[in-house]
C-alpha cells in the first residue's frame, strides 16, 4: 500500500508552527501550550492549553469544510444532544498558512477503542436520541451555510460494491480467512444498485475516531463535523452496526423512530465501508491499534 493516497497531507504543521499562527492572531492565547493530539484524512488537531483544541486543515478539499463548519455548527446548539466542538476563534489565511482554521470549546473523553459489547449497548438510547435530533435540522437552513447535497452518492450501491471490492484486494493479507470471506460473501450477496435518495443533515463521518466515551464506557462527545452534508440518514445510522452490539439495534431504531428496509441495508453496507477506509490508512500508518478495531467494527457490522 504505497504511493499517494487520499489522506495524504498537502500541508503539515507542528506544534509550534500552531502555537504562533493562534498566538498572532489571538494574542489571548499565545501563552498557552500546543500539544498535537492527531490527524484525519483532513486535518490536524491540537490541544492548546486544557480549555481549547484546533484544527488545521491538511489538504485543500478540507478549507471549504471549515468555513462551514464555522457557520452551522452555533445554528445546531439547540439540536444537539450530546456535547460536540462548538466554534470559538476563527483563524484566517496568511503568508505562513494557506488555509483558514478553527478553535473549539474541549470535549473531553476518550475514544471507544475496545469497548465490550456490554459497555456498547448503553450508548444506543443516546446514540439514537442524538441523530434523531440532528436529522430533524431544517435542510434548506444547512445548505444557505453552504452544505453540499449528496456529494458523495450515498445512495449508489452498485458503485460503493465495485470500490469495497478493491479495498478487500488492498488489505487482504491484514485480514484472517475467517475475516477475508466473511467480508467477501457480504460483498457477493449485494444486489441492489442504488435506493431511494432521502435528504436529512447529516454528521456524515459517524466512527469511533469521532465519537468519545466517558468513563462508564457511554457516548459523551461527537468530534469531527468536517463532512456535514445533506444526504441519505443511513449515512449516519451506519453506527448502529458499526458500533453497536446486534442486541442493541433494536432500542436504536426504535427510539430514533424507525428505519426502512433500504436504509438499514445500506445502513450496514456503510458501517462497513467506513471502517474498510480507516484500515486501509492504519495500515498506511503502522497503527495496530486502530487496523484492530477498524477490524472488529466490520466483523460487528456483518454480524447478526
Amino acid at each position: 500500500m504505497s504511493g499517494t493516497n487520499v489522506w495524504d497531507a498537502e500541508w503539515e504543521i507542528s506544534e509550534e508552527q500552531a502555537r504562533t499562527l493562534i498566538g498572532r492572531q489571538f494574542p489571548q492565547l499565545s501563552s498557552k501550550r500546543a500539544k498535537r493530539l492527531g490527524w484525519g484524512w483532513d486535518n490536524t488537531v491540537f490541544l492548546i492549553g486544557d480549555e481549547y483544541v484546533f484544527r488545521f486543515p491538511r489538504r485543500t478539499i478540507a478549507v471549504g469544510s471549515i468555513r462551514i463548519e464555522g457557520k452551522l455548527l452555533p445554528k445546531l446548539e439547540t439540536y444537539i444532544t450530546i456535547p460536540y466542538p462548538k466554534p470559538l476563534f476563527y483563524g484566517d489565511a496568511s503568508d505562513e498558512y494557506p488555509a483558514p482554521f478553527l478553535g473549539y470549546a474541549y470535549v473531553s473523553g476518550d475514544f471507544p477503542i475496545g469497548l465490550t459489547e456490554e459497555r456498547r449497548a448503553l450508548s444506543a438510547d443516546t446514540l439514537a436520541k442524538f441523530l434523531r435530533r440532528l436529522h430533524e435540522f431544517p435542510v434548506q437552513e444547512a445548505v444557505k451555510c453552504g452544505v453540499q447535497q449528496d456529494h458523495r452518492n450515498l445512495t449508489d450501491i452498485a458503485a460503493r460494491k465495485v470500490k469495497l471490492e478493491s479495498f478487500l484486494s488492498k488489505v487482504a493479507e491484514h485480514l484472517s480467512l475467517e475475516e477475508f470471506n466473511v467480508i467477501e460473501a457480504y460483498i457477493s450477496r449485494l444486489q441492489k444498485d442504488r435506493v431511494e435518495s432521502v435528504n436529512v443533515l447529516l454528521h456524515g463521518d459517524l466512527h469511533f475516531k469521532n465519537m468519545l466515551i466517558n468513563e462508564k464506557g457511554i457516548i459523551s462527545g461527537i468530534i469531527d463535523w468536517g463532512d456535514l452534508s445533506v444526504g441519505h440518514p443511513a449515512c449516519d445510522l451506519s453506527v448502529a452496526y458499526s458500533f453497536l452490539p446486534p442486541s442493541a439495534r433494536d432500542v436504536f431504531f426504535e427510539t430514533y423512530g424507525g428505519a426502512d428496509e433500504e436504509a438499514r441495508m445500506l445502513a450496514r453496507l456503510i458501517a462497513v465501508y467506513i471502517p474498510m477506509l480507516i484500515l486501509m490508512q492504519a495500515v498506511d500508518d503502522g497503527n495496530e491499534a486502530i487496523v484492530s478495531e477498524a477490524k472488529s467494527n466490520i466483523m460487528r457490522a456483518l454480524s447478526e
